[in-house]
């Protein structure tokens, strides 16, 4: 499938807002403008304050559409893993009485029917993934379409979010002027982006250290299975750094990204640097080891709180190991300090796109690279999920439809079904088998 176009990427960050303008062509992403602006009106991944977080992103948006000389109207944003669940989901209709080819509004159909589950009032749907198509019993299929048969089933995955959070999410994009062109479950997009194919089939952890959570993501056999958020992140240490050390926040964060170690074995005594303390007229010399010992302490906090959770699922066994992503795992010697902690190897992961090459961003380029890489089959099934919300993708004349239309045109449909005759209807080994026997079977 050629999916070659220009998309848009929006990460809302507890830390900063990121814009991202990338054109797709022939499988290869260019980034073409950036955007980067503090952020404001967020908490822990969370919008608190829509006007505050409004402005943000149109700060971010002004400077990605001057360096890439568009006008952004569409974007694709990321919903964080707070509060996600995933389920796995089940559809089935029948296409006619007499076998005939499928067509993308049976995929669309089969999709909506894996939908009719009751979801808690608090709680909406983000997205739907098809794992595979059954015709006639025929399982296995990844694309039903043009094939011949009677009956049509898809399994798949079904992604739902808190409805505050995606409803603040919407809100805040359109008040500063934009549409959402599509919302994607972040962990998924991130995984996609910095996994090899070999990483995602056997199983690798991912591991995103934003400014205002930590979030663990388990991907295997090509599949989201388990994700963990914690509530603490890069503004932590900061305030740690703040406080022992009795200067500002905006000092502490500069120090914590000009000396800052997150092992302190690989910290020196004997280099130091001035720190401004509050209530002092001269500022304090500071040593980068005891720097080290302050970020290493919120840091190792951290990974024994993920650490816990994942033992708990024997996740850590998986052979992938650890890929580190997000601002705080620019930290000199943290994939050291990871690897002493959970005791498997970790590798950080690093964009390498001119001006990009930095964890901070792998967020953000993950959404204008997975959305770049989704086929049509993909799409079709998201339209069902997204049915249910604001927005409609019409595979067929690629463009994104209002919820009005949407509504207007299943209003209709059923109309004129009401109309027609109703039809009937402990060694290693033994871990690894563990695993797979005790969750993701």
């Amino acid at each position: 499938m050629d999916n070659s176009g220009m998309f848009v990427g929006l990460d809302i960050g507890t830390t900063s807002i990121k814009v991202i303008v990338a054109e797709n062509v022939k499988g290869q992403m260019n980034v073409i403008g950036v955007g980067n602006e503090r952020s404001e009106g967020l908490s822990r991944g969370v919008i608190v304050d829509i006007d505050k977080a409004v402005e943000a992103i149109k700060s971010a948006v002004r400077q990605a559409e001057e360096k890439a000389s568009i006008q952004i109207q569409n974007v694709v944003v990321g919903i964080p893993a707070n509060m996600l669940s995933m389920e796995p989901c089940n559809g089935m209709i029948t296409i006619d009485e007499q076998a005939r080819e499928i067509t993308d509004q049976d995929v669309q159909s089969v999709a909506l029917s894996a939908l009719t589950q009751n979801l808690p009032p608090e709680r909406e749907v983000i997205d739907l993934q098809a794992e595979e198509f059954v015709v006639d019993g025929f399982d296995g299929i990844k694309d039903p379409r043009s094939m011949v048969g009677v009956r049509l089933e898809m399994r798949g995955m079904l992604f739902t979010g808190a409805k505050t959070i995606i409803h603040n999410t919407r809100k805040a994009v359109e008040q500063a002027g934009l549409s959402i062109e599509t919302m994607l479950v972040s962990p998924l997009a991130q995984g996609k982006t910095v996994m090899s194919d070999g990483e995602q089939d056997f199983g690798t952890i991912l591991i995103d250290l934003g400014g205002g959570e930590s979030t663990a993501a388990v991907i295997h056999d090509h599949r989201l299975k388990y994700t963990y958020t914690d509530d603490e992140g890069g503004a932590y240490i900061t305030r740690d750094i703040s406080v022992v050390l009795n200067t500002s926040l905006d000092n502490a964060e500069k120090i914590k990204r000009d000396y800052g170690y997150a092992d302190s074995l690989q910290a020196s005594d004997d280099n130091e640097f001035p720190v401004e303390v509050v209530g002092q007229s001269q500022p304090t010399q500071i040593s980068e080891r005891y720097l080290a010992e302050i970020v290493e302490a919120r840091v190792g906090q951290i990974f024994s709180n993920l650490k816990q959770h994942l033992d708990s699922i024997n996740a850590l066994k998986l052979p992938g190991g650890i890929v580190l992503i997000g601002g705080v795992a620019a930290l000199p010697g943290i994939a050291d300090l990871a690897a002493d902690t959970f005791g498997v190897t970790v590798r950080t992961y690093i964009p390498d796109q001119m001006g990009l090459r930095h964890p901070s961003f792998v967020q953000v380029l993950s959404l204008v690279t997975y959305r770049g890489q989704m086929s049509e089959i993909d799409l079709l099934v998201k339209s069902a999920a997204n049915s249910t919300g604001d927005i409609q993708f019409n595979a067929n004349e690629s463009q994104f439809e209002s919820s009005n239309q949407s509504n207007k045109r299943r209003t209709a449909s059923n109309r004129d079904r009401e109309q027609q005759p109703k039809k009937s209807k402990k060694k290693r080994g033994q871990g690894i088998k563990s695993f797979f026997s005790d969750f993701f079977d």
